[in-house]
């Protein structure tokens, strides 16, 4: 039977990682699932609210000091033993309820990854236009370097292959770890087919981590993986 290896990066997510790891576990799937927990080094209760559902099916890891999204998803990945990775972002602008919708195009063998498009779910709402244009820069810049047709490359709704996941021998310890996964897939002329999903943004004031900085960082990321 396929399994599902669910990561969950978590950085100072006190608020909403219980939600998140109930709603992987309740989520009802074809397959079996594990789901690891990973906390960057949060300073708030995030690693006592994880360990309170360590069991069977959840395995909780914790780094020392806060070492990025990137670094924390290697860290799971190195512990996966399923056949399919999906990384689950810990702040509930993603709901989990969806997963299945992100799995279904893994029915096709030939399938190697799928994103989850903010873009294509009508109605979605866009807090912030500098984001979310910021967003649609980042998916124009990734088709014109790598002749894609992505709506949505910056999403954090992805899952992957395992095997094709760990085989693209990814370094990158931020946010930029998303950019990078994409830039060597699209190299390889891997196809990552897209699916609509539903997207709840929060506020900084509710603790969104990402910075025009972070965009600017994928946009490079994007470029030297398509350059060197």
């Amino acid at each position: 039977m396929t399994k599902l290896t669910i990561l969950i990066p978590a950085y100072n997510e006190a608020q909403t990682l219980g939600q998140i790891i109930e709603g992987v576990l309740n989520v009802p799937l074809p397959m079996q699932r594990e789901v690891i927990v990973i906390d960057d080094g949060s300073g708030d209760e995030t690693q006592k609210i994880a360990q309170s559902f360590k069991g069977p099916e959840v395995t909780f890891l914790r780094h020392g000091l806060n070492r990025g999204k990137g670094a924390a998803i290697r860290t799971g990945l190195a512990r996966a033993s399923g056949d399919i990775v999906l990384v689950q972002d810990a702040d509930m602008e993603y709901y989990p309820s969806e997963i299945p919708r992100l799995l279904a195009p893994f029915i096709d063998p030939e399938v190697q990854a799928v994103y989850g498009s903010r873009i294509l779910k009508a109605g979605n709402p866009k807090f912030n236009l500098r984001f979310y244009w910021g967003g649609r820069l980042i998916s124009w810049w990734t088709n014109r370097l790598y002749g894609s047709k992505l709506t949505d490359e910056p999403t954090g709704y992805k899952a992957f292959r395992a095997g094709l996941l760990q085989s693209l021998d990814l370094s990158a310890d931020g946010f930029e770890f998303c950019a990078e996964a994409t830039a060597k897939m699209l190299k390889r002329r891997i196809r990552i087919v897209e699916v609509p999903i539903s997207y709840r943004p929060r506020g900084f004031h509710e603790g969104k981590k990402l910075s025009v900085w972070d965009g600017l960082t994928a946009l490079w990321t994007l470029t030297k993986h398509r350059l060197f």
